[in-house]
């Protein structure tokens, strides 16, 4: 479709597929998820200022209204193809670098303190919060200015295909691969299937000429790229190592030092000093618990509750140093699930740990000698009448396990 009605001469656009957000002149897009219908409330958008909505089912209207907003409905096939068109058209006609960064961990991470390094230079745009899917992709693309000088997107998969999607929307310029693991194997069938989507992020980079930002250090994310066969067209590759863990940064855990590299690189490449992004990582304070250190009335925890897969997990237990673990159940593993439960396990008791719990019906199956708990609640009601005291915690489970709600608790 030609969006050049909307997006010719503007300075920036307001897109939002929430009608709760609607403000006069924005654009509304219904869509239709599994437990919501938006399209059901293109008339209240008009109602309140929307200056069109995109939508692909026939509204059911009064007269009054058909003759008043005729001229700004925008039926279509597919509402969320249209979105994803949109971002696409205006991202085209901003034109600036955009770097797409994807993994199985670290992710977001990574793309925060790039996002920190990169503003000590550029008026910067990127991912906020977790808008990483088809629909977040194409809001964060829409969400660029022409005040803008460079964007961030980050890009999440849990399917073949998925990536491959994202890039055709956002055509980044530069691309990072944070690192490869054992996650969604429900989704992605296998380790080689997470390898072969997150790949897809390279050979586009490659077929466009662009630049990737690659971890030496990484065997995979190496087999990866060198499996795409003939890289004359790759624009070039810039490679880092992981190094150690710089002083003095709101951080925990080192695994998070090949993100700090990713962006020291990332900065150095566009013309910030290494002493410049070091001052920006050392002020960024993580939140939306990933890794984060609070210190409650009893003990000291270590707050990584957003995502956990078995890659992530182990990095996180191994480079704990502390001597209690709340873990949560990892989620979308498929017929994985029952080993990498056992996995984990079984690190737990090589640790020999003073106090473990257990969140998840999973760890039910394993040989665990813990306590279990159904779900979070019932361990919040375990921790109010046996309160911990004096630990040093490790906190990390599945999003779906909500540890977040035993922090007041412990």
């Amino acid at each position: 479709m030609d969006w050049s009605f909307l997006i010719r001469n503007k300075s920036a656009l307001c897109v939002t597929t929430d009608s709760r957000r609607v403000t006069p002149g924005c654009v509304f897009v219904g869509l239709k998820g599994e437990r919501f219908d938006g399209n059901l409330f293109v008339p209240q958008a008009l109602e309140m200022g929307a200056a069109y909505a995109i939508t692909d089912v026939d509204q059911p209207m009064t007269c009054s209204q058909r003759q008043d907003y005729a001229d700004r409905i925008i039926r279509v096939d597919n509402s969320l193809l249209a979105l994803q068109d949109l971002a696409r058209a205006w991202r085209r006609e901003l034109g600036l670098p955009i770097l797409g960064i994807t993994g199985t961990n670290g992710k977001t991470t990574t793309k925060e303190l790039c996002a920190a390094v990169l503003s000590r230079k550029y008026r910067l745009h990127y991912t906020q919060g977790n808008l990483n899917n088809q629909i977040g992709v194409p809001l964060t693309l829409l969400q660029i200015t022409r005040a803008h000088e460079m964007a961030i997107v980050e890009m999440g998969a849990s399917h073949p295909g998925d990536i491959r999607e994202l890039v055709e929307i956002a055509e980044p310029n530069y691309g990072l691969i944070t690192n490869v693991g054992r996650a969604h194997l429900q989704g992605f069938g296998s380790f080689e299937g997470v390898q072969r989507t997150k790949a897809e992020l390279y050979e586009w980079i490659v077929a466009h000429r662009g630049v990737i930002f690659r971890n030496a250090d990484n065997p995979y994310l190496k087999k990866m790229l060198d499996d795409l066969g003939d890289l004359g067209r790759l624009g070039s590759l810039v490679e880092y190592h992981t190094g150690v863990m710089p002083e003095g940064t709101h951080l925990v855990g080192g695994y998070n030092a090949e993100n700090v590299s990713a962006a020291i690189c990332v900065g150095r490449y566009f013309g910030v000093s290494e002493t410049e992004a070091l001052d920006a990582i050392r002020a960024y304070v993580p939140s939306n618990n990933r890794s984060q250190l609070l210190e409650t009335e009893r003990n000291t925890v270590v707050v990584d509750a957003y995502n956990a897969n078995p890659t992530s997990m182990q990095a996180a237990i191994n480079s704990f140093q502390g001597n209690c673990y709340i873990l949560g159940a990892m989620r979308e593993l498929g017929e994985y699930s029952h080993l990498e439960h056992q996995n984990i396990v079984n690190m737990l008791l090589e640790r020999k740990a003073d106090r473990v719990l257990l969140v998840g019906e999973e760890y039910r199956e394993t040989t665990a000698p813990y306590e279990i708990f159904s779900d979070v609640d019932a361990l919040c009601a375990y921790l109010e009448a046996h309160p911990l005291s004096g630990y040093h915690i490790l906190l990390k489970g599945s999003r779906s396990n909500q540890l977040e709600k035993v922090i007041p608790f412990i």
